[in-house]
């Protein structure tokens, strides 16, 4: 085959350095619209970015020429100096969560992370998390997943 051809959604996540709240709520729209200039610039289709003020999901389709670690550190490191410029102790957390998503959850997986407010009225962060990590089959040792 002369050229790579593929569609690939993944659905990430990844939280502030020490889960603290460090996403204003005012300023988090200019930081989805500033996440989506990111995948622009870098031709990542991003399909919907969103979160809370401790963390931030993001819902795009994988370019071929990039490997899934290259993309979030894209998206990490740039939306990083960017926040920093306007809060010195902004810090991403080192890690993150990936997960494929199927092309018939899409819209599913969209509306979750359209409505984050709402799902954090019923559970924190941490459940949030734990419960990804289950739906997907993600082995974890509980002693590192938070720390």
């Amino acid at each position: 085959m002369p050229q790579s051809l593929i569609k690939v959604a993944i659905h990430v996540v990844f939280s502030t350095k020490e889960r603290k709240n460090l996403i204003p709520e005012a300023r988090q729209q200019e930081l989805w619209a500033y996440l989506g200039g990111i995948a622009r610039n870098k031709n990542i289709q991003l399909i919907i970015a969103g979160g809370m003020p401790d963390h931030v999901h993001l819902l795009f389709e994988m370019p071929a020429t990039m490997t899934l670690a290259d993309v979030v550190k894209t998206f990490k490191a740039n939306s990083s100096r960017w926040l920093r410029e306007q809060y010195s102790e902004f810090a991403w957390q080192a890690g993150y969560g990936a997960f494929s998503v199927s092309p018939s959850h899409i819209a599913t997986v969209k509306q979750y992370i359209a409505t984050q407010p709402e799902h954090h009225k019923r559970r924190g962060f941490k459940t949030e998390f734990l419960l990804l990590l289950k739906k997907a089959g993600v082995d974890y040792d509980p002693r590192y997943v938070f720390d």
